[in-house]
């Protein structure tokens, strides 16, 4: 093999991992944006039927990532235009995810005031019902003592 067809088998398997990554990329950004579309309409993150794949594919990202930040994987685009769509497609990803962690918080913090709403109702349906009052005493019922008369 010259170093020539070598330069370019190269390139062309840089390509295709590029093009694999976009791939993965438009991937994890269509359930961010389907899952940020669930959220919007109020539905709890626990019941989002997104979260196990969007997982997995951020764990392939994120591996994908490290290996480039380590050096084990180039990605070397010499096509200037796969590598602006491979930028794009980050920037992309990275604002989905920035509406998905608003998103996601809102969700939690909605979450909390719903399970506090129900402990306060519990706590205020003990304390109408408990013989007991703050200081663990028998607490004294109010008794109303009112007067028949008769004509």
């Amino acid at each position: 093999m010259t170093v020539a067809q070598a330069t370019r088998t190269s390139a062309a398997q840089g390509d295709a991992r590029i093009k694999s990554l976009i791939a993965l990329i438009d991937n994890l950004t269509a359930l961010v944006a389907e899952e940020n579309s669930e959220l919007a309409k109020g539905l709890p993150a626990s019941r989002l039927k997104q979260v196990d794949e969007k997982n997995r594919l951020a764990e392939v990202f994120e591996r994908t990532v490290a290996e480039c930040a380590a050096g084990q994987t180039s990605l070397h685009v010499r096509d200037r235009i796969l590598r602006e769509q491979l930028m794009e497609k980050i920037l992309t990803l990275r604002a989905a995810m920035d509406e998905n962690l608003v998103r996601l918080r809102a969700a939690i913090e909605a979450s909390n005031r719903r399970i506090e709403a129900v402990m306060q109702a519990i706590r205020e349906q003990i304390a109408a019902v408990s013989p007991y009052g703050a200081s663990g005493r028998v607490a004294a019922r109010a008794v109303s003592s009112g007067t028949m008369r008769s004509a």
